[in-house]
C-alpha cells in the first residue's frame, strides 16, 4: 500500500484545487476566483452558485468523480492544500462528513492507519490528528493549536432535531478552556442559548472556522444538512461525489473526472458486457460459465508471474414474497449447489437477516480478497454493505430485471473497479459483466446505462459507449446506444392473408404497418425472436408464417446499417510532436525544464516589491480589525471573507515567536522549488526578510503572524523569476540561429490518441445549432467555446465528407489520451482541432475571434515552428473571421 502511485487525472485535480486556493486570494471573491480559475483550466469560465445560509464569497466547490476514481484518496491528498493554500495556516480543523455509519468506520480506520495510502496522503499535512466525534467532545486547546485535526462524523450527527445530537450544541466542561482568554470580537460569533453562551463543541467548531469536506455529497443535499453545516462559520466546503447537483442546490463543480478517464488509467473495468436471457436458470449458468472462463484466464496469468486474481461473481435474488414464488436468495443457493455442484464454502450469502462478507472479513486478513478465501460466489437481495469493497467483483446478476435503482447502482459500483489499479494482460479481464433476466435486451440496455449515469456518475454518451452487448445478435436490437450512427431499413413483404394485427401486444403492433390496397406488411423496427413467434400467429398459413420469419430475420440483421467512426474501426491517430536533440538523441518537448538555460537565484535581487509591501499592509490591517471597502482602482467592493477568515485564524492559532534565523529555515522548508539549490534559497530568502525588516511597521511579531502569506509572494517572485530566465532560453533554443540541429519533428515520438479514452469535461449540446458529423474521429465530440468554433468543425466535417480531409478530432484540453499540445515557455499550447490528411499529412486547426487575436501570437509562432520543422508532414492555421478558404488553402 505504501508504494501507491497517484493516476495523471488524480494530480490534476490536485492542481485545480490549488489553483482555486490561490485564486480566492488573489481574486475579489471566490466566486470570480471561480470563474476565472474555470475559464483557466477548461477554456470556459462557469458560473458560480452560492449556498444560501452561507457568506456568499465562501470558497465552495465540488469534485465530481465517478464511481472508482478514488474520492476519498482525493480528499485525504487535498487538506495539506486547504492549510497551505486557503487557510494559510500550520494547521487547521477539518470536518470530514460521510454519509453513513458505516462509512464512517472505514474511513476513521483508514485515516488512523499509518500505512493506509488515505493516512499518508494525510500526513502530508504535518501533525494529524484524527477524531470520531465522541473523541471530538473532549478535544483539547493543545491538539487543536499543534496538529491538523480532523474530526470524521455523518452528516446526521450534527442536527439538533435528534437528542443524542444536541450534546453537540450543549456546554461540555471538558471544552471550557477552549473559551478562556477570547477577545470580544470573538464572543461575538458564539452560538447562545438565551443569555449563556455554552461551551459547546459547537462553538469550538465556531471558533476555529473547520473547513468542511462532504464525502458522497449527493446524499447530503437539503436545506437541512446545509444549515446545520451554516452554524460552524465554515472556512470553505469542498464536496465529492460521482453525481453532483445540477437543480435544486447547484454544485460548483470545479474539476470533473470522467469515466472513459478512469478507463485509460486502468482504475475501471470497461466496458459493462452485457447479456439478458429470459430463462432464469439459462441466464445464472452463462453468467457461472463466463467467470469460470475468467478464472482460466486469472489463472493462466498467474502462472507467467501475474498478481492473484479470483474472479467473483455477485448475483441480486428477488426479495422473498409470500405466497408468490420468487427467485429468492434460497432458491438461488440451491440451485449453484445443487444443479451446478458448487462447494458451499464458494457460496456466501449477504443480507439484512444473514450477514456472511462480516464472517469473511473476520476469518481472512484480506477480506475476500486473500488467497486463502475459496468465496466466488456472494448473493445479496438488495444492496450489500456500504463500505464493503471487492475488485475482485467481475460478473454482475440480476434475477430481479433492473427494477431498483439503488441496488443496481451500488452493485454495479462494486463490479467497475479494477483489481490493483493495472490492466491485465488478457483484455477479457479489462472488462466488466452483468447478465439480467430479461427478454428484452435494448430496454434492459437503456436501464443499464441509466443506473450508470444516475449512480455511478458516468456522462450519457460515455454510458452509451460503454455497455456493450455480450452477443452479437443482441447488440444489433441494441438501436438506442448510437441512433445517430445507425440505419433502419423497413422490410416490406407481400402476405397472402391479412394478419390480425388486434391480437398482438402494442409495443409489437408500433413495429409494423399493414397496407391492404397492395397486401403489404411492414416492419419498421428490427423484431426480436420472441416478437417474431407472436406476430406469426397474426396469421393462418404456413407460407404467410414463414415469409413474416424470414422478414423478422431480416429486420433485425442486414436491414439494420451500423456507421463506424474511425476510432471503432481502429483507424490508428497519430501526430507527430515537437522534439529537442538532448546529448546526441531526439527526446520529446513536453516540459521548459529540459532546456538548457542559465538560473542563479544569487543575481537577482532579494528585496520586498511595492506590491509585496500593498499586500502585506492590507493583510494587516484586515487582521487588526481595520476595514478596507472600495479598491481606488476598480471601484468594486473588496471582499470581506478571506480576511476575516485570516483575522479569525490568527486569533485562534497564536503565531510563534521565531527569530529572523528560524523563520529563513521555515519559508525555506515551505518554498518547493526543485530548480534552486537550499543554499541559494537559504540566501535570498535570508535577504528578503532582512530588507522586509528594515521597512517602517514591519516587526519579527507581525512577519511570524503573516508568515504563509510571505511565503506566497517570496514564492510568486522566485516564479517569475524562474519563468523569465526560461522564457530567454526557449526563444534562444526555438527561434534563435542554427535551431535546425535542435528541434525537429520526429514521427517517431508521435502523439496517438486512444480510441477508447475520449474524454470531454462536456459533450457539444447543440447550442449552436444541429450539424450531422460523420468524419469525428470518435463518436463524442467536446463542447466548443463559441459559435465560431462550432462552425469551424462544422467546416472541417463538410470537408472530409469531400475527401479532402480523412477525419478530424477535437482535440481537448488536459485529458490523458485525447490532448496534443506543442510545449510553450509559460505552459502548453491545445490547438482547437487536429485533421488526418491523405498522404499520412496532419492538420492543425485553431479558431481565434478578432479580440484574441494579439494575444495569440505565442500560439501561431510555436504551431509554425512545428509546421516547419516538421518536414511536410504537419501542417498549422490560424484561422479568424471566418476564413474558412484559410483551411482549404493548406488541403
Amino acid at each position: 500500500m505504501a508504494g501507491f502511485i497517484p493516476k495523471v487525472y488524480q494530480q490534476q485535480v490536485l492542481e485545480s484545487i490549488e489553483t482555486y486556493f490561490r485564486a480566492c486570494h488573489e481574486s475579489p471573491s471566490a466566486s470570480v476566483a471561480f470563474n476565472v480559475v474555470t475559464e483557466q483550466l477548461w477554456g470556459r469560465g462557469l458560473a458560480y452558485n452560492p449556498l444560501a445560509g452561507f457568506p456568499a464569497d465562501m470558497p465552495y466547490f465540488c469534485l465530481r468523480v465517478p464511481t472508482g476514481g478514488g474520492k476519498t484518496w482525493l480528499a485525504a491528498k487535498s487538506v495539506a492544500l486547504v492549510n497551505t493554500h486557503l487557510l494559510r495556516s500550520e494547521y487547521g480543523l477539518i470536518l470530514w462528513l460521510v454519509p453513513s455509519k458505516a462509512i464512517r468506520e472505514q474511513t476513521l480506520k483508514a485515516l488512523k492507519n499509518g500505512q493506509h495510502p488515505y493516512a499518508l496522503a494525510l500526513r502530508e499535512a504535518g501533525a494529524v490528528t484524527v477524531l470520531d466525534l465522541d473523541e471530538a467532545k473532549s478535544v483539547t486547546r493543545a491538539t487543536l493549536d499543534t496538529s491538523t485535526t480532523v474530526i470524521v462524523a455523518t452528516r446526521q450527527a450534527f442536527q439538533v432535531e435528534d437528542e443524542e445530537n444536541r450534546k453537540v450544541y450543549e456546554s461540555n466542561g471538558a471544552l471550557m478552556h477552549h473559551f478562556d482568554g477570547l477577545d470580544a470580537t470573538q464572543r461575538a460569533e458564539l452560538l447562545n442559548d438565551g443569555e449563556i453562551t455554552p461551551c459547546s463543541l459547537a462553538n469550538v467548531l465556531r471558533l476555529r472556522r473547520p473547513f468542511v469536506i462532504v464525502d458522497e455529497a449527493h446524499n447530503s443535499r437539503t436545506e437541512l444538512a446545509f444549515d446545520t453545516l451554516a452554524k460552524f462559520r465554515p472556512s470553505g466546503m469542498m464536496e465529492l461525489t460521482a453525481t453532483p447537483d445540477t437543480e435544486r442546490t447547484p454544485s460548483n463543480v470545479l474539476h470533473s473526472v470522467s469515466a472513459a478517464e478512469l478507463k485509460a488509467e486502468e482504475m475501471i473495468k470497461l466496458p459493462v458486457v452485457l447479456e439478458t436471457e429470459g430463462n432464469w436458470q439459462q441466464c445464472l449458468a452463462d453468467a457461472i460459465a463466463r467467470r469460470n472462463a475468467l478464472q482460466q484466464l486469472a489463472d493462466d496469468e498467474r502462472r507467467r508471474g501475474g498478481a492473484y486474481l479470483r474472479p467473483v461473481m455477485l448475483i441480486q435474488a428477488e426479495p422473498r414474497r409470500q405466497g408468490i414464488e420468487t427467485l429468492d436468495v434460497e432458491r438461488v443457493r440451491r440451485e449453484l449447489i445443487e444443479n451446478h455442484r458448487i462447494p458451499a464454502d464458494e457460496v456466501v450469502v449477504a443480507t439484512g437477516d444473514e450477514r456472511g462478507l462480516e464472517d469473511i472479513d473476520s476469518a481472512y486478513a484480506k477480506g475476500i480478497a486473500d488467497e486463502r478465501c475459496p468465496v466466488k460466489f456472494v448473493i445479496t437481495q438488495r444492496a450489500l454493505a456500504e463500505g464493503w469493497d471487492c475488485p475482485f467483483a467481475y460478473v454482475l446478476v440480476s434475477m430481479a430485471s433492473l427494477s431498483s435503482a439503488t441496488a443496481v447502482e451500488q452493485l454495479l459500483g462494486r463490479v467497475l473497479r479494477q483489481p490493483d489499479a493495472r490492466h491485465r494482460a488478457a483484455q477479457a479481464l479489462n472488462q466488466s459483466y452483468a447478465f439480467v433476466v430479461s427478454r428484452n435486451f435494448a430496454e434492459t440496455a437503456g436501464a443499464l446505462r441509466d443506473r450508470l449515469v444516475a449512480g455511478a456518475g458516468f456522462e450519457r454518451k460515455e454510458a452509451a459507449e460503454f455497455v456493450a452487448a455480450g452477443r452479437s445478435e443482441q447488440g444489433r436490437l441494441d438501436l438506442a446506444a448510437h441512433p445517430e450512427r445507425i440505419v433502419v431499413h423497413p422490410v416490406a413483404i407481400n402476405l397472402p392473408e391479412k394478419p390480425d394485427l388486434r391480437v398482438i401486444t402494442r409495443p409489437i403492433r408500433d413495429k409494423v404497418s399493414w397496407d391492404e390496397k397492395s397486401k403489404t406488411l411492414t416492419i419498421t423496427k428490427p423484431l426480436t425472436v420472441e416478437e417474431t413467434a407472436e406476430l406469426t400467429k397474426t396469421v393462418t398459413s404456413e407460407p404467410a408464417r414463414q415469409a413474416i420469419e424470414q422478414a423478422a430475420e431480416v429486420s433485425r440483421t442486414s436491414a439494420i446499417e451500423f456507421f463506424q467512426t474511425p476510432a471503432e474501426a481502429g483507424e490508428r491517430f497519430a501526430v507527430p510532436q515537437l522534439t529537442l536533440r538532448m546529448q546526441g538523441e531526439l527526446a520529446l518537448f513536453d516540459d521548459v525544464e529540459v532546456l538548457e538555460y542559465r538560473w542563479d537565484l544569487s543575481l537577482y535581487d532579494a528585496v520586498p516589491t511595492h506590491d509585496d509591501l500593498l499586500v502585506l499592509g492590507a493583510a494587516f490591517k484586515i487582521a487588526q480589525g481595520g476595514e478596507i471597502d472600495i479598491d481606488a482602482e476598480s471601484g468594486r467592493v473588496v471582499q470581506r471573507f478571506m480576511p476575516d477568515l485570516q483575522r479569525d485564524l490568527g486569533l485562534v492559532y497564536q503565531p510563534e515567536h521565531w527569530d529572523a534565523v528560524r523563520l529563513a529555515a521555515w519559508l525555506c522548508r515551505n518554498l518547493p522549488e526543485a530548480t534552486i539549490t537550499h543554499a541559494a534559497k537559504q540566501a535570498f530568502v535570508s535577504s528578503w526578510l532582512g530588507r522586509l525588516l528594515d521597512q517602517p511597521g514591519f516587526t519579527l511579531a507581525r512577519i511570524n503572524q503573516q508568515k504563509f502569506l510571505i511565503r506566497n509572494r517570496i514564492e510568486q517572485r522566485i516564479r517569475a523569476l524562474h519563468i523569465a530566465a526560461i522564457k530567454t532560453a526557449y526563444q534562444e533554443t526555438l527561434f534563435g540561429d542554427g535551431r535546425e540541429e535542435r528541434v525537429a519533428v520526429d514521427p517517431v515520438h508521435a502523439f496517438v490518441f486512444n480510441p477508447q479514452a475520449y474524454a470531454p469535461v462536456r459533450d457539444y449540446d447543440g447550442r449552436y445549432g444541429v450539424f450531422e458529423f460523420r468524419k469525428h474521429y470518435h463518436g463524442r465530440i467536446g463542447d466548443f467555446d463559441s459559435r465560431e468554433e462550432f462552425e469551424c468543425a462544422c467546416e472541417l466535417d463538410k470537408l472530409a465528407q469531400l475527401g479532402k480531409i480523412k477525419y478530424w478530432i477535437r482535440n481537448l484540453v488536459r485529458r490523458e489520451g485525447s490532448s496534443f499540445f506543442l510545449q510553450k515557455a509559460d505552459g502548453k499550447f491545445y490547438p482547437d482541432f487536429l485533421c488526418a490528411l491523405p498522404g499520412d499529412v496532419v492538420l492543425a486547426v485553431e479558431y481565434k475571434g478578432a479580440d484574441r487575436w494579439l494575444a495569440a501570437e505565442d500560439d501561431r509562432l510555436i504551431g509554425g515552428v512545428w509546421e516547419e520543422m516538421s518536414g511536410g508532414r504537419c501542417q498549422f492555421v490560424m484561422v479568424k473571421d471566418k476564413r474558412w478558404d484559410w483551411v482549404e488553402a493548406r488541403l
